[in-house]
């Protein structure tokens, strides 16, 4: 099968599901209005709370969501077969993950741009808001753990993304001065940014930065090494202002994002290479049953949870008009999903030329796991050189996009953890940490980072699989809490509880399989962490899902009654906001 066939179909089917199911979401289900006030001009700070240009906002959002976990997912998933992975990933972003993602944006953007967490409390019930605020806390605890060791893997492996990596900060801040303080329009400046990140490719080729001296000196190993240093980097871009060097730096990202899908798209073309893995691969015996874990592994590319964390986390606070959240959470959704698009044809196409070859990469689960960033950033590279871009040059282009994108989604992700530490400590009365972010930040920053510094593969191997799972859940979840709201105000709910009740089967019914191979691993770690874990969250999903039920019965049996009608300013588009 001809990659640029798929391709071609694939895109046309997120086209269709942008200029007609988004357009039915936006006047149907979620009635937007453009005459309505957002929080972001109604508790304008100037950190937080900012009116923002709705290019720049999907910059912030898509590049936010578009982190390691849209490749890494489908460049394990293709071991099934590219033919369910696939399916999975068009099927969730239409009918899923758009809904997901802009409905997270709407419900926030009608509530104060308060988080999910908080939602739950609000729509569903006060229980469940410390229910779900404790799900996400383990939820971006593992995503924290999980990205900064990508980065690290990728940063000690690929030296030579080294310099490149690090000239994206100073050049970020510099734009985010010119942007916001001096009002220039950013384009311009963010392509100069771009053309000066890509210039120090090839001097990273010739000038390899390594921490292997220092880190011998410290008696640890490079990775770990890193792994400190970007949590360090962390706890500072997350408490600086969002217009300071998260924002512009996603603008400078989402041009690379759309040279990196060019790059990809075009190589697929002009090098016209075949898919050599099977549609359906015969696994090996005891290899993990692809159904339901497909649905878990391929996380963001399809539906994600954690998305609904930063369209109520940040992005609800920077949008403009309420109209943009079509814009922003939709066709965000589709981009990741041509991302995970290019992770499955990389995997499958690019990286190798037999189907030989293929079944040496993905011989076993453990195998396909473990090469998973390897092979996109082969198969990117090998996509490159249709275009005559020296694989070595190639092999640092691919390995920078996706330290960048990782790099963001965790920035983003430690202070969105913030937010729900606050929270936490809000309700349980610990007002010191509630109202101090440094303090809260640390915390945000710690946690993560004592699972990340595990030795072995821990977080990139095993906390993956509860971390997908947690993610699922977490969609799910969200979906209900949006469910709720769509109801109560007397729409069609049908488009958000199909996704809402597949979701909350196949995440529930992963638990169950990754509980019974973590305590059957004969792995102690998995045994007494994972496995405890897994049940915690396991018990918090189905008391929340009750409460979630028995909200959407009520708000049903309210439908058509004076208590459920919309009042007249919801009617009108206007909420308790104003």
């Amino acid at each position: 099968m001809p990659a640029a066939v798929v391709m071609v179909v694939v895109l046309g089917i997120f086209a269709l599901g942008y200029r007609y199911y988004s357009a039915y979401l936006a006047k149907r289900v979620y009635a937007l209005d453009p005459s309505f006030v957002t929080p972001a001009h109604t508790f304008r700070d100037g950190i937080d709370f900012v009116p923002t240009n709705k290019h720049i906002v999907f910059s912030h959002h898509f590049i936010s969501v578009a982190g390691a976990a849209p490749i890494v997912g489908p460049a394990v998933a293709v071991f099934w077969g590219w033919g369910p992975a696939l399916l999975w990933v068009v099927a969730g972003t239409v009918f899923a993950a758009g809904v997901h993602d802009f409905g997270a944006l709407a419900v926030s953007v009608r509530h104060k741009a308060k988080s999910i967490g908080t939602l739950a409390g609000e729509v569903i019930s006060a229980r469940s808001r410390v229910l779900f605020l404790l799900i996400l806390f383990f939820l971006l605890t593992m995503v924290n753990a999980v990205f900064a060791v990508v980065i690290g893997i990728l940063l000690d492996g690929n030296p030579a993304t080294v310099l490149p990596v690090l000239v994206t900060i100073p050049l970020a801040i510099g734009l985010g001065q010119i942007v916001y303080r001096r009002r220039t329009p950013a384009l311009v400046p963010s392509i100069i940014c771009l053309i000066v990140v890509y210039a120090f490719i090839p001097l990273g080729v010739a000038v390899p930065v390594s921490l292997d001296p220092l880190a011998g000196a410290l008696g640890m190993s490079a990775q770990t090494l890193w792994v400190l240093l970007i949590f360090v980097y962390a706890f500072f871009a997350s408490r600086l202002p969002v217009w300071m060097l998260l924002q512009p730096r996603d603008y400078v990202n989402q041009l690379q994002m759309v040279l990196a899908l060019t790059v990809i798209f075009l190589g697929v073309v002009v090098g016209w290479d075949a898919i050599v893995a099977p549609v359906v691969n015969d696994v090996p015996a005891g290899s993990p049953p692809w159904f339901p874990l497909l649905f878990v592994t391929i996380a963001c590319g399809a539906v994600s949870g954690f998305h609904s964390l930063v369209s109520s986390g940040t992005t609800s606070k920077q949008l403009d008009k309420e109209t943009d959240a079509r814009y922003v959470g939709y066709l965000a959704s589709t981009g990741e999903g041509a991302l995970a698009l290019c992770s499955i044809l990389a995997c499958t196409a690019g990286v190798v030329a037999t189907a030989g070859e293929w079944e040496g990469l993905y011989s076993d689960f453990a195998t396909a796991s473990d090469g998973a960033v390897g092979n996109f950033v082969g198969g990117v590279a090998g996509f490159a050189a249709n275009l005559g871009v020296p694989t070595a040059v190639g092999t640092v282009f691919a390995a920078l996009v996706v330290i960048s994108f990782a790099a963001t989604s965790m920035d983003t992700g430690v202070r969105l953890q913030r937010y729900i530490i606050q929270e936490i400590a809000e309700i349980t009365g610990f007002r010191p940490l509630a109202r101090n972010l440094t303090a809260a930040t640390a915390v945000a920053v710690l946690i993560p980072l004592a699972l990340a510094l595990v030795p072995g593969n821990f977080a990139f191997g095993t906390l993956w699989q509860l971390f997908g799972t947690t993610n699922q859940l977490t969609a799910g979840l969200a979906l209900s809490v949006i469910a709720v709201w769509v109801t109560k105000n007397s729409r069609n709910p049908i488009a958000v509880l199909v996704p809402l009740v597949f979701l909350v089967v196949m995440t529930t019914w992963a638990l169950v399989v990754n509980l019974q191979g973590f305590v059957t691993s004969g792995d102690p770690m998995q045994m007494f962490l994972l496995a405890p874990l897994d049940v915690a969250i396991f018990v918090l999903a189905i008391w929340l899902i009750i409460e979630a039920a028995i909200a959407l019965r009520k708000a049903f049996a309210l439908r058509g009654t004076p208590q459920g009608r919309p009042s007249t300013e919801e009617a009108a588009g206007r909420d308790e906001t104003q």
